[in-house]
């Protein structure tokens, strides 16, 4: 038999032109003007008509999108619609708090200020409401300030300091060499930054994620960041900002948003696990714990769950909680496991501490700078444990201590650590002390993925140009992972955070 070529098909198989198409037909386009709603309706019609896009967007109004979208997305439970409809936002004049909840979502796209290229002393501050604790009012307000003054002085004693030992390269310009190294002192000064300091960040995000974040954040403890669920299901509905000015102002998600509402599920199981975790735990001395801990694969997947349930709502180590629930008997676990479950309503999805099972999961006690910038990593598991105001200790940036500022750092958070003392005093005011907490206070959170996500995130941010801190910790994720599969690490391309860096490259 002859071989067939590409010039020779087959007599008994049609040809593209005989099923009475070619590949010449197919049509790829953009999609530009139309409001978000209305483009998911039309993205959705694909499997409900034969109309193709075009068609559909003129056949479309915003009357019909909203009835099509009650029905489909409200009434019969289909959610993927709204996977299609992408929004973007600005969030503006937020406390660095509010942001780091608001961006916790596995499906988030954004940008916020970087504290690493920005100077932060114009931002201002977040202020809770105190209601009469005019004292404690003061008392916060005099902590904020100093924080920021000392940020505003260490900065620029870092930047002379780093001027002094780093000569200017003849190629390089002056202002791109004082910029580089103000952002270089700025590495090290961030960690003076309470967490109430403002911020700005944008986010492109689908209705569905908006939906969950809305309801997320309206169930938080924080009333600052209740507002701000409120603040976006309001600009959700009202006339986007346009900059061509011309039309009827668009409304970008007033159907897909308008049933969010806070999450009882969260809310009541948060209650229930933090006091089950409270009392399995009895106060505890909290366990020192290294920067990095990779845990043990064989634990039992009913321990993985019940352990990760309680750790989320704790101060402990996985380890330190992990050997306390090892203690229970099967029926005492399933009982914790219950109390993550029980509350929830018919259109729940399961809480994130059921997102159990993969094979890497990193127990990380990092400073808050090097949570925000690993809290972008999404494709992994997130468990973040809460604001820990000063309990886990803080961290001193390298340059404080060759700069001769240590001494002074630490009275800095001694300071802070007395004021947030005297606030948690009032159980009312407890979560206000939280804002106070700096940059440098450490975080506890668990992060869990797949071999894939923890070679990214190792040959990612162990490049020179990162900050030292996020370093650290990928770093050692990194020879956590090698010293348990020692093959592995001739096919991981890091970069050893030993080597000597050089200052003017980022």
């Amino acid at each position: 038999m002859t071989p067939l070529t590409a010039a020779e098909p087959p007599t008994d198989v049609p040809t593209e032109s005989q099923h009475g198409s070619t590949a010449d037909e197919t049509e790829v386009f953009a999609v530009y003007g139309v409001e978000p709603e209305v483009q998911a309706y039309a993205m959705a019609k694909y499997s409900r008509s034969a109309l193709s896009m075009k068609e559909s967007l003129r056949e479309i109004s915003s009357q019909k999108a909203e009835k099509f979208l009650n029905t489909f997305y409200f009434q019969y439970g289909h959610r993927s619609i709204a996977d299609l409809a992408h929004i973007a936002m600005a969030i503006e004049r937020l406390s660095i708090l509010a942001a780091i909840i608001l961006v916790d979502e596995q499906r988030w796209d954004g940008q916020e200020r970087s504290t690493r290229y920005q100077n932060f002393r114009k931002s201002g501050y977040h202020t809770p409401d105190f209601g009469t604790h005019a004292e404690q009012y003061q008392l916060f307000c005099g902590t904020a300030d100093f924080l920021f003054n000392e940020y505003d002085a260490i900065s620029e004693e870092l930047f002379q300091h780093l001027v002094g030992r780093t000569p200017q390269p003849p190629e390089m310009k002056r202002d791109q060499y004082e910029r580089t190294l103000r952002a270089r002192a700025f590495d090290a000064s961030r960690y003076l930054l309470p967490l109430g300091t403002n911020t700005s960040l944008g986010q492109i995000v689908n209705a569905r994620t908006l939906e969950t974040q809305i309801a997320r954040l309206l169930s938080s403890p924080y009333a600052e960041v209740r507002q701000l669920g409120v603040k976006l299901k309001v600009a959700a509905n009202e006339p986007a900002y346009d900059l061509t000015g011309s039309g009827p102002g668009v409304r970008v998600a007033p159907t897909l948003v308008k049933y969010a509402d806070a999450n009882e599920y969260e809310i009541k199981s948060r209650a229930e696990l933090t006091q089950a975790a409270a009392e399995l735990m009895q106060r505890a001395v909290i366990e020192p714990a290294p920067v990095v801990d990779l845990l043990d694969e064989s634990e039992p997947f009913e321990t993985e769950l019940a352990t990760t349930l309680l750790y989320q709502h704790s101060m402990y180590r996985y380890r330190q909680v992990q050997a306390r629930v090892r203690a229970l008997s099967e029926v005492q676990r399933g009982e914790i496991i219950n109390l993550g479950l029980r509350q929830r309503g018919k259109h729940d999805e399961l809480s994130r501490a059921f997102a159990a099972g993969q094979k890497f999961r990193f127990d990380i006690c990092m400073d808050l700078g090097a949570f925000r910038d690993m809290h972008r990593h999404r494709r992994c598991i997130q468990i973040v444990q809460p604001f820990a105001a000063g309990r886990l200790g803080y961290d001193t940036p390298s340059e404080m201590v060759e700069a001769g500022l240590q001494s002074r750092f630490d009275a800095a958070m001694q300071r802070v650590g007395e004021a947030q003392c005297k606030l948690s005093s009032h159980a009312d005011l407890e979560l206000h002390s939280h804002y106070l907490s700096p940059l440098a206070h450490r975080q506890r959170a668990l992060f869990k993925m797949d071999f894939s996500e923890a070679a990214y995130i190792a040959e990612l941010r162990t490049t020179p140009a990162g900050h030292y801190s996020y370093r650290r910790v990928a770093w050692q994720m990194y020879r956590a992972l090698v010293e348990r599969y020692p093959a592995l690490a001739q096919f991981l391309r890091v970069t050893d955070i030993n080597e000597p860096v050089d200052l003017l490259k980022r």
